[in-house]
C-alpha cells in the first residue's frame, strides 16, 4: 500500500481528494482504534463543508473496530480534549482543518487524558497500520452515541470556574467567530455565564457557522484579516473584542480602541492573572518572546519554565512542571485544570476578568509594551536559511551575554534580545526580537539581523 502524505509530525493534514479523503479517513480511524487498543472514543468535527462526511467515515471506522463512539458532532477541537477526559475515554479524534485553505481537511488526536498524540507517542503506527489497511471484519460490538449536549454542558462548567463571578464587572464585549466552529459553543457559555449572574453583554459578528467561510478562513494571526474585527469594535464601543480561528483553539484580543494586542502580551496578562489566583505556581511560555512574561512572573511570586515552541512540547512541559498556565505567543493558551490541553474560550473569560478588576484593556497593555517592546515575528524567505543563520550565529554569539537553544537560536545582548527559528517545511526563517525600555532597540536589532540574514540573496537570486 502506498503511503499516505496526510500523516504530519502531530496531526494529519492534507490536500481533499489527493491526500485525504472518506476512504483514508475510514482506514485512519480503524487504525487509530487498533493502535491505541481503544474501547471507548470521543470525535468531533469542524463547520467544514467535508468535515461531516470524514467524520461519518472515522466514526464507522471506530465502531467496526468493536469501539464506543461518543459523537460530539460540530465542535471546537478543546472540546474533544475536555470530552477524552470528562468520559474517561481512549482517546479522541477531532476532523479539523483549523485555519488552513479550503482544499484541506485533517484531524486532531490525543491519547487517554487528553494526551498528545505525535509520531513517537503513537501517530507513526497508526500511520503504519492505515498504509497496511490490513483490518478484521467489522465487529458487531460497536456503537456510535450522541453525547453533543452533555458533553457541551460540562465543557461549559469546566470553562466559566476559571473566574470568580463576583469578581465580574459590567463589560461589552465584541466576539467575531469568523462563521467557525466557534458560535454555538459560545452561545452555550454565554447562556451559563448570564445564569450564574455575569454581567456581560455581547455583541456577535460572523457567528452563524457556514463551512463556505464568507468572510474567508477565520484566522486572526494574519494582520489583513483583522480590519473589521477591529472596526467592530469601535463601532459598537465595546470594552474590548475577541475573533477566533475555524476550530476556535486560539483566540485574539482587540482593545477599546480597535487595537490588536500581539500574542506576547496576552501570555503576560495571563500569568499574572493566575498567579493572583495560585501565588507561586510554575508558567510555562516559549523561547520567542520571554522578558515580559518572566518580568511577570518574578513580580507576581511565580516560576517561569521555558519550553520548545509547539503545543506538544508545551503540554508535556505543563505535565512535568505542573504548571497552572502555559502560553506561547502564536495565540495558542494552555491550562494545567483543563486537562492540560489548550482553549481558546478561557482566556477571554480571564481577561475580562483582569479588566473588571484592572481597567481598560489598552492601559494594562500599554505599560507592558513600554517597559518591553518588541517586533512580533518576522518572516524571511531566504535562498539558504541554515548558511544565513550561520552567519547570524557568528556575528553575535561572541558579544552575547547568554545563548539559549531551546528552540533555534536565542541571543541576549544585555538590552535587547532576539529568537531566530528555521521552518521544518519551507525555505523560511523566523525572527523576534525585545529590548528593554526602548523602541529604537527593536528596530534596529531587526535592521542588523536582518542585514546579516540577507547578504549574499540578492546574488543567488
Amino acid at each position: 500500500m502506498s503511503g499516505l502524505t496526510c500523516f504530519k509530525a502531530y496531526d494529519i493534514r492534507g490536500r481533499l481528494g489527493v491526500d485525504l479523503d472518506a476512504e483514508i479517513a475510514y482506514r485512519i480511524g480503524r487504525a487509530f482504534a487498533d493502535a491505541l487498543e481503544a474501547k471507548r472514543v470521543v470525535l468531533g468535527r469542524d463547520v467544514r463543508a467535508s468535515s461531516e462526511e470524514l467524520a461519518e467515515s472515522v466514526a464507522r471506522a471506530l465502531s467496526d473496530a468493536g469501539c464506543e463512539v461518543l459523537d460530539l458532532g460540530l465542535s471546537g477541537t478543546e472540546e474533544m480534549y475536555f470530552a477524552t477526559t470528562h468520559f474517561g475515554a481512549d482517546g479522541g479524534i477531532c476532523v479539523t482543518a483549523s485555519h488552513n485553505p479550503m482544499d484541506y481537511n485533517g484531524m486532531k488526536m490525543v491519547r487517554a487524558g487528553s494526551a498528545p498524540l505525535g509520531s513517537e507517542t503513537g501517530l507513526a503506527r497508526i500511520k503504519d497500520l492505515a498504509e497496511a489497511d490490513e483490518f478484521p471484519a467489522p465487529h458487531p460490538d460497536g456503537s456510535i452515541t450522541d453525547v453533543a449536549s452533555e458533553a457541551r454542558a460540562a465543557y461549559v462548567a469546566r470553562i466559566a470556574s476559571f473566574v470568580d463571578m463576583d469578581t465580574l464587572n459590567p463589560l461589552k464585549i465584541l466576539v467575531n467567530a469568523g462563521h467557525g466552529a466557534a458560535g454555538p459553543t459560545f452561545d452555550a457559555l454565554a447562556s451559563h455565564l448570564a445564569d450564574m449572574g455575569a454581567p456581560f453583554e455581547f455583541v456577535r459578528m460572523y457567528h452563524e457557522p457556514d463551512g463556505t467561510f464568507p468572510q474567508g478562513i477565520p484566522n486572526p494571526l494574519l494582520p489583513e484579516n483583522r480590519p473589521a474585527t477591529a472596526e467592530a469594535v469601535r463601532t459598537h464601543g465595546a470594552d474590548f473584542g475577541v475573533a477566533w480561528d475555524g476550530d476556535f483553539d486560539r483566540c485574539f484580543f482587540f482593545d477599546h480602541t480597535g487595537a490588536f494586542i500581539d500574542g506576547e502580551y496576552v501570555v503576560g496578562l495571563l500569568a499574572e492573572a493566575f498567579l493572583k489566583k495560585e501565588p507561586g505556581a510554575a508558567i510555562v511560555h516559549d523561547p520567542r518572546i520571554v522578558w515580559n512574561t518572566q518580568d511577570i512572573v518574578a513580580e507576581s511570586g511565580g516560576r517561569a519554565v521555558q519550553a520548545r515552541t509547539g503545543h506538544a512540547f508545551l503540554k508535556q512541559a505543563l505535565r512535568d512542571e505542573d504548571a497552572v498556565y502555559g502560553g506561547e505567543m502564536s495565540a495558542h493558551h494552555y491550562f494545567r485544570d483543563f486537562c492540560f490541553c489548550d482553549s481558546g474560550m478561557i482566556p477571554w473569560l480571564l481577561v475580562a476578568e483582569l479588566v473588571s478588576q484592572k481597567g481598560p484593556l489598552a492601559d494594562l497593555v500599554a505599560e507592558r509594551r513600554t517597559k518591553f517592546p518588541s517586533s512580533g515575528e518576522i518572516n524571511f524567505t531566504l535562498e539558504d536559511p541554515g548558511a544565513a543563520i550561520a552567519r547570524v550565529r557568528a556575528a553575535f554569539e561572541p558579544k552575547a551575554q547568554a545563548v539559549d537553544e531551546t528552540d533555534g537560536l536565542s541571543f541576549d545582548l544585555g538590552t535587547w534580545r532576539f529568537n531566530l527559528r528555521s521552518s521544518n517545511t519551507e525555505p523560511v526563517v523566523r525572527l523576534n526580537v525585545e529590548a528593554k525600555g526602548d523602541r529604537a532597540l527593536v528596530d534596529a536589532g531587526v535592521a542588523r539581523v536582518e542585514a546579516l540574514l540577507r547578504q549574499g540573496e540578492a546574488r543567488q537570486a
